[in-house]
């Protein structure tokens, strides 16, 4: 049998085959978290949208909370009209008071704030943690304290639609 020595590697005895390289799962290898930079476009995306939530907070503040004494109805100060699901169903939809609760929360009145909309709280929260995420990674480059994994993101969500959902069916029930 003749050496494998001086043939090309194409036609050596271990070339792989094209249909055993792709059998071979792919090898990521990610640089550690705090080194990686953000790329340009969205660098600007969470410019932009960390500076809204920051505008959206800043009207929260602007706005007086509450002021039918029902906890909802914050809202109409911007010129919107009332809730037309409260309108013609006669009840509170799962959105109502997210406005009052954001206005409440902003003013460091937590209580009221679960009170008017627990979800909406709880959107408010994560609302005064992303936005200075997002300018911080924005104007820095790098990822500030991380990059959001995809678990964490659809978790905050989900938490947010539960607990916007469960709060709507308990005002509902009692």
């Amino acid at each position: 049998m003749a050496s494998s020595e001086g043939m090309c590697p194409e036609h050596s005895p271990t070339a792989e085959t094209p249909a055993e390289q792709e059998a071979v799962p792919a090898k990521f290898v990610f640089p550690p978290v705090r080194d990686q930079r953000v790329p340009g476009y969205a660098r600007w995306l969470l410019l932009f949208f960390g500076l809204g939530l920051f505008v959206l907070l800043g009207t929260a503040a602007w706005l007086k909370p509450d002021p039918y004494g029902l906890g909802l109805g914050t809202h109409e100060q911007l010129g919107l009209p009332p809730c037309g699901f409260r309108e013609y169903f006669g009840i509170r939809c799962p959105s109502c008071g997210m406005t009052t609760s954001w206005s409440y929360l902003v003013r460091g009145q937590v209580l009221s704030a679960l009170a008017s909309n627990t979800g909406g709280t709880l959107l408010g929260v994560l609302a005064l943690l992303a936005a200075p995420w997002m300018v911080i990674s924005a104007l820095r480059g790098k990822w500030f304290l991380g990059i959001p994994s995809e678990p964490l993101v659809l978790s905050a969500l989900g938490a947010f639609v539960v607990v916007t959902l469960a709060d709507w069916l308990v005002r509902l029930l009692w």
